[in-house]
């Protein structure tokens, strides 16, 4: 039997892939928000408060590079256990942190940590779960990541009420962190739960599960993969970048932002809790937008969104409206936000050559990584002259992204008709690079 006939029920998978990763991101999703707050408690001016915050997406890139060579050596179910035990070791660190400078690396480490298992949950699913049902599998897993990160701050906000202090979040992402590694600890072994996983052939003829096959594609050969890419990585590329800029710089300066205001530490977590719940409702839409009408149409009015959303925000911190002006803004980038929910992902799985699409979809991760972590380290560096000056500017980056995306998605890939419709005449086929280099 092969592994797309097997019997199969996303049901069976919710234990080992959805519950840790639900535990993990309600972890993250926690002290995220806080990090710039601990890091002004510990003396750190705003621009360093934004830098320190900025260095979990940092932590994120680098891990990229040997996380594929961790998934592939120790398996996917171990990777996330030890990815687990990582973050415990990062957050230790965070909690005894005598100043900013040792902060910023246990927030460093948690990034390394969260690079590993979110590569580590991707090939365990590949392996897993059957080619007839991966899809609606790696959908539900995103919109569970986004649910913990809703969760997440209205659990801060409870702790801090409780304790009266911040650095208290921190022992929530240990209790979640210790209950993932538990549930992947005593799990039986996932073969005889769902069989004999996927199986490839790497080029030197060794044959393991697809899913470790896979993270070593994606990171083995890396920067020669963007070499060989260059043409579309350039272009569409760019504009992904910049999606991933625009997700990371508002992640760190609503809160920035807010610790600027003078909010109170609770009614930010509650803030960034109510703004992710609006984020969490849209990603199942944002899907059926980009089905059906196409991906423009869920690119650009994101992009277009998030720019507008940052520049509104720039002219608003002297008012005396300015928490007002805070809130609104914080609500209407989650809009923007949620509709372009796995755009990335999507556009990646579009553009990948369909006879061996892992080196690419590794660059392509790369890539909208690298605009996460490059974000929120130049938000940090304009906060030195003005935190309006950093949300004005990445406004701006947002707008160039969304004329880079519109410029080259209806290149790159093929339109969609609306239902209804006939066909018309597409602008590449999927799996094909026109133009590339």
């Amino acid at each position: 039997m092969t592994s797309t006939e097997r019997p199969f029920s996303l049901r069976s998978v919710a234990l080992a892939a959805f519950l840790p990763t639900f535990l993990f991101s309600v972890g993250e999703g926690a002290i995220i928000p806080l990090i710039p707050i601990v890091a002004n408690n510990l003396g750190a001016s705003l621009a360093m408060a934004g830098f320190i915050a900025a260095m979990i997406m940092v932590g994120e890139l680098i891990g990229d590079i040997p996380s594929g060579w961790v998934v592939s050596r120790i398996g996917e179910r171990n990777a996330m256990i030890w990815a687990s035990f990582l973050a415990i070791i990062a957050i230790l660190v965070c909690l005894v942190a005598p100043n900013p400078l040792v902060l910023g690396v246990g927030i460093f480490i948690v990034g390394l940590a969260t690079a590993i298992f979110s590569l580590a949950r991707h090939a365990f699913m590949t392996s897993y779960v059957p080619v007839a049902y991966r899809a609606r599998a790696l959908s539900t897993l995103g919109g569970i990541f986004r649910g913990g990160w809703f969760v997440g701050p209205f659990i801060a906000t409870a702790v801090i009420r409780f304790t009266g202090g911040t650095q208290a979040v921190f022992w929530v992402f240990v209790v979640a962190c210790l209950g993932a590694a538990l549930v992947l600890l005593l799990l039986p072994d996932p073969e005889s739960t769902f069989g004999t996983p996927e199986l490839a052939t790497s080029p030197d003829g060794t044959v393991r599960p697809a899913g470790q096959e896979l993270a070593e594609e994606e990171s083995q050969g890396l920067f020669q993969t963007i070499w060989s890419f260059r043409g579309v990585l350039i272009r569409l590329g760019t504009g992904a970048g910049l999606v991933g800029a625009m997700r990371s710089a508002r992640a760190v300066l609503i809160p920035l932002w807010a610790v600027s205001i003078g909010i109170s530490e609770p009614d930010i977590a509650l803030i960034i809790g109510i703004a992710g719940g609006i984020d969490f409702a849209l990603f199942y839409a944002s899907g059926q937008i980009m089905d059906r009408y196409g991906r423009m149409w869920s690119a650009l009015p994101s992009m277009i969104g998030l720019g507008l959303g940052l520049l509104v925000l720039a002219f608003t911190h002297d008012l005396s409206t300015n928490v007002q002006w805070l809130i609104g803004v914080a609500m209407f980038l989650s809009v923007a936000n949620g509709i372009g929910s796995g755009i990335l992902m999507t556009l990646g799985a579009d553009l990948a050559p369909k006879d061996n699409p892992a080196p690419f979809l590794g660059a392509w991760r790369f890539t909208g990584d690298f605009g996460s972590a490059v974000a929120p380290v130049a938000v940090a560096g304009l906060t030195i002259v003005s935190i309006s000056l950093a949300s004005g500017v990445m406004g701006a980056f947002g707008l160039i992204g969304s004329v880079l995306l519109g410029r080259y998605i209806p290149r790159y890939v093929p339109r969609r008709p609306r239902p209804g419709t006939k066909p018309g005449p597409a602008s590449g086929t999927p799996g094909t690079l026109p133009g590339r280099e």
